[in-house]
C-alpha cells in the first residue's frame, strides 16, 4: 500500500448514497473533517414525466430523521407520496387485513419516494456542508492498525482517518476489507420492478397480494400512478421480463387479481435477486458498517432503507456522545454500543420479512387454510392490529 498521506479526515465514509449522506449530514455539525468517497459524481437530472423505479416505502421514523436534518420539505416540493392504507389478502384464500392510519391517530402510515429525490435532498445538503469534502474516487485498498485507517484511491492518493466508515452496499468493499464474516441466504427469487398506471385510483393504498410465487406489491405515487414490486422465482421473474408490454400488464392485471382495473401504462421493467445476508460483526476499532453493507432484507415491506436510516442515526449519536465526552470516536468501546443498538432490531425485522416469505410462499396444503385464518383474526383483534401499525411506521 501507498503510505504517503496525502490527506487526514476525522471521518471517512465509502458510498455517496442515501445512508451514507444521512450519516454525514447527521454528524457535520461536529467540529470535524469528513469526507464521502464515491466513484463517480450523481446526475440529478431528469424528467419529471417519468418515474424513478427504485422506490422505498419510508416510514414514519425516517420522516422524523429527514425532518431533524432539514431535508424532508425540500423532497415534498420534489416529490413523495403518502399513503394511508394497506390493504394485504392471500391468493390462496380469504385471508385478508386491512391498515388504516386513522385507527391509530395518524393521517399517514408513511410515503412512497424515489431514492433519486431522497438522495438529490440527502447531497445537496452534505454538498453545503463546510466541512464535508465529496472524493470521487475508486477506493483501491485499505489498511488499519489500532489508531487509525489508510485509504488508498485510484488516483494514488493516500487518505487517513479516525474512523472509516462502510456505506456502500451489499457489495460492501470496506466490509470485504475488514474481514467481516456475511451469513446469507439466497431465497432462489428475483423481483421485478416498475412503474404502472391502472383504470382505477390506487385509492392512496399500498396494495399486497401473497402468490403461491411469492408477494406481489402495488405501492402508491402521485396521479394515479404505482410502483410495483414482484418477487417471485428466478425463471417466472426471467419470463416476466421477457414479455412484451401487453402480455406483462394483462398478467399483472391478473396477479393483482384486477384490484385496480386494467393497466394502462407500463414503464421499462428491471430485475434483480433477492437475498438476505447480515454481518457479524458490524463494528472494529476504527470501522463501522451501516445500511447495505451490514444488513440487506427480503423487499415485502420495503424496510431495507428505513433500516439503514436508523442505523445512521444511531451511530451518529453514539458519535457525538464520543465527541461530547472527549473520548475516541473510533474506539470499539463507542462503535459496539451502536452494534448493540442495532444489531437486534435488524435481525428481527430480517427474521420477520423472511418468516413472511416462507409462511405465503409455501404451496403446503395445510398452511393455506392456517394463513387465511390467521390474517383473518388479526384484522379483528384490534389491539394487536394497532400494534402492526405503529411498528410498520418505525414507532416500535
Amino acid at each position: 500500500m501507498n503510505e504517503n498521506i496525502t490527506d487526514e479526515f476525522d471521518i471517512i465514509i465509502v458510498g455517496g448514497g442515501m445512508v451514507g449522506l444521512c450519516f454525514a449530514n447527521a454528524v457535520a455539525h461536529l467540529p470535524i473533517k469528513i469526507a464521502i468517497i464515491e466513484n463517480k459524481k450523481p446526475n440529478f437530472k431528469w424528467s419529471k414525466q417519468g418515474y424513478d423505479t427504485r422506490v422505498s416505502a419510508l416510514t414514519r421514523s425516517s420522516q422524523q430523521i429527514l425532518d431533524s436534518l432539514g431535508v424532508w420539505d425540500s423532497m415534498v416540493k420534489m416529490r413523495v407520496s403518502p399513503y394511508s392504507d394497506m390493504h394485504v389478502w392471500d391468493a390462496t384464500g380469504n385471508g385478508v387485513i386491512h391498515f388504516d392510519a386513522t385507527e391509530v391517530g395518524e393521517i399517514n402510515l408513511g410515503h412512497i419516494v424515489e431514492n433519486r429525490v431522497t438522495h438529490k435532498a440527502l447531497y445537496q445538503l452534505a454538498e453545503s456542508q463546510e466541512n464535508i469534502e465529496f472524493i470521487f474516487e475508486q477506493v483501491q485498498a485499505i489498511g488499519f492498525n489500532t489508531q487509525s485507517v489508510s485509504v488508498n484511491l485510484d488516483n494514488e492518493a493516500c487518505l487517513k482517518t479516525t474512523l472509516l466508515v462502510g456505506a456502500d452496499g451489499a457489495q460492501s468493499f470496506v466490509r470485504k476489507n475488514m474481514g467481516v464474516e456475511l451469513v446469507v441466504h439466497d431465497y432462489k427469487q428475483s423481483a421485478v420492478v416498475a412503474t404502472v398506471k391502472t383504470e382505477k385510483h390506487h385509492a392512496y393504498t399500498a396494495w399486497q397480494r401473497f402468490l403461491p410465487t411469492g408477494p406481489l406489491a402495488f405501492l402508491p405515487l402521485t396521479d394515479g400512478y404505482s410502483s410495483i414490486v414482484w418477487s417471485t422465482s428466478t425463471d417466472e421473474a426471467e419470463k416476466i421480463l421477457a414479455m412484451d408490454d401487453q402480455t406483462f400488464s394483462l398478467a399483472l392485471q391478473n396477479a393483482l387479481d384486477a384490484k385496480l382495473g386494467e393497466i394502462i401504462e407500463v414503464s421499462q421493467r428491471a430485475g434483480f435477486p433477492l437475498r438476505s445476508q447480515h454481518a457479524k460483526p458490524y463494528v472494529k476499532a476504527n470501522m463501522a458498517l451501516i445500511g447495505d453493507a451490514a444488513h440487506t432484507i427480503h423487499p415485502l415491506a420495503g424496510q431495507g432503507v428505513n433500516l439503514g436510516f436508523a442505523d445512521a442515526a444511531c451511530l451518529a449519536d453514539v458519535i457525538i456522545e464520543a465527541h461530547k465526552k472527549q473520548r475516541p470516536i473510533g474506539s470499539l468501546a463507542c462503535l459496539r454500543r451502536y452494534e448493540r443498538w442495532r444489531r437486534g432490531d435488524n435481525l428481527m425485522t430480517q427474521s420477520l420479512m423472511s418468516g413472511f416469505k416462507y409462511l405465503f410462499s409455501n404451496q403446503l396444503p395445510i398452511l393455506s387454510p392456517l394463513r387465511n385464518l390467521g390474517l383473518n383474526i388479526t384484522d379483528k383483534i384490534l389491539p394487536l392490529k394497532h400494534q402492526i401499525i405503529r411498528s410498520a411506521m418505525g414507532k416500535r
